[in-house]
């Protein structure tokens, strides 16, 4: 991906690629503007990340074996439930401020980018050369952080979001059948209504977490090649596929799809209700099953998952790549390097039960996340298209949540609000 950005056009052909309280003690100390002092070396190291509290336990386990066998102390700070909303401002602010973590975990595309384009994070092809990473780590989602040809982070999961629904609840309200066309999805949401059970269970608050039900509504409406082209400033968003998508995400509100008052709802509580039987299913990807289902001691036999059915050819869902930087200017750059090595390890990856691993060697266990080897057989090799808020950078997501909140809120059409959205992507993919 050489001599252009990565995270505009590279990561987003993708798409046709098969990929499977907060602390600031123990810092660098590093200036990090670009080109700051490099931190002395120490034995102690900091990992800034974003678990939750029912994954950041088996994480913790994992560095807390690296560090009894490197002799090392590794702090790790997490900033849950906030996603792309406030994670990255809060990491940029800290090293802007000269108070880095020596790792950090972070998206792909466009979100992952400034800190590569900053030159806040060091190129780690050194390291990918040290440890084998571009033969042991799938080579797509390693792409996936790449920026303007610069390895500036190693790929530990490629998402994938589907359906994942509570078998009981189905039942009650007489679907025999997931839907494999968006009539029947809208077919299935009213039964569940009927029976007195609110279908999808999406959280407005933050602004990602039902940003999920558009971007499908989006695929659905516009297809796959106009839907790529418009997340790239390629095609204008004031098109009657829009608004059409708009005019659906506005019905699945008005028809009492998604739970009442959505817009408030924090996604770290509404993420995990179709588990406790308050929704029906959730769009969600394979993290859910550990974090979610195995979590809350319930047996993964009792729940399912499905594609959500776009009636567009390739059938797609949305997907991102995930992974870790280094602080460029961290004086423990090797030992940092070290541990990422250690949690890129095929038995690592297994006691984190990441369920969607880049690692060679760390598929999904299907007697210990069976749901996540189901997604892996039967859509493994599926095509995606980029998940939004990693699309565009944080700027205009933040834009488009405001779009979406003024559209379910009423104060929007959609008509005015694809308009809208034509004129924020058309001001940034004219920079």
């Amino acid at each position: 991906m050489t001599g252009r950005s990565y995270t505009r056009r590279g990561f987003l052909a993708l798409s046709s690629v098969a990929v499977t309280g907060l602390g600031i003690s123990a810092c660098t100390g590093a200036s990090i503007s670009g080109g700051g002092a490099t931190a002395p070396a120490s034995n102690k190291l900091r990992l800034f990340t974003y678990e939750d509290d029912t994954t950041i336990g088996s994480l913790k386990a994992q560095v807390k074996k690296f560090d009894e066998q490197n002799g090392t102390t590794t702090t790790i700070d997490s900033l849950p439930g906030s996603g792309a909303a406030q994670y990255p401002d809060k990491l940029r602010t800290e090293l802007l401020g000269g108070s880095g973590p020596d790792v950090w975990r972070i998206w792909g595309g466009q979100i992952g980018a400034p800190f590569a384009k900053a030159k806040q994070a060091a190129d780690l092809a050194p390291y990918y050369q040290k440890y084998g990473w571009d033969s042991s780590i799938n080579t797509a989602a390693v792409q996936g952080m790449t920026f303007d040809g610069v390895k500036a982070g190693v790929p530990f999961t490629a998402r994938a979001l589907g359906a994942w629904y509570n078998k009981e609840l189905l039942a009650k309200a007489g679907v025999t059948d997931v839907p494999t066309t968006y009539a029947e999805l809208e077919e299935m949401n009213d039964k569940l209504v009927a029976a007195g059970i609110t279908p999808c269970g999406l959280g407005g608050k933050y602004g990602w977490h039902i940003m999920r039900l558009f971007e499908y509504l989006l695929e659905h409406t516009a297809g796959p090649e106009l839907h790529d082209r418009l997340l790239l400033g390629q095609d204008s968003w004031d098109r009657p596929e829009v608004v059409e998508a708009f005019t659906l995400f506005k019905k699945w509100q008005d028809k009492k799809w998604l739970p009442e008052g959505a817009l408030g709802l924090d996604p770290a509580d509404v993420g995990t209700w179709y588990v406790q039987g308050k929704v029906a299913y959730d769009i969600e990807g394979q993290w859910t099953e550990t974090a979610a289902i195995l979590a809350a001691d319930k047996d993964p036999k009792d729940f399912g998952v499905f594609q959500l059915p776009t009636d567009q050819s390739p059938a797609r869902h949305s997907g991102f790549v995930e992974g870790y930087m280094i602080n460029a200017n961290s004086g423990n750059k090797d030992k940092a390097a070290a541990l990422l090595d250690f949690l890129l390890t095929p038995e690592s990856q297994k006691a984190m039960q990441i369920g969607s691993s880049t690692v060679k060697g760390a598929e999904p266990d299907p007697a210990t996340t069976p749901l996540a080897a189901e997604w892996a057989e039967k859509y493994g090799d599926s095509p995606f298209y980029t998940i939004q808020d990693q699309a565009f950078p944080k700027k205009e997501a933040d834009q488009y949540f405001s779009i979406q909140s003024d559209l379910l809120q009423g104060s929007m059409t959609p008509a005015a609000a694809a308009e809208k959205m034509q004129e924020i992507v058309a001001a940034w993919a004219g920079n």
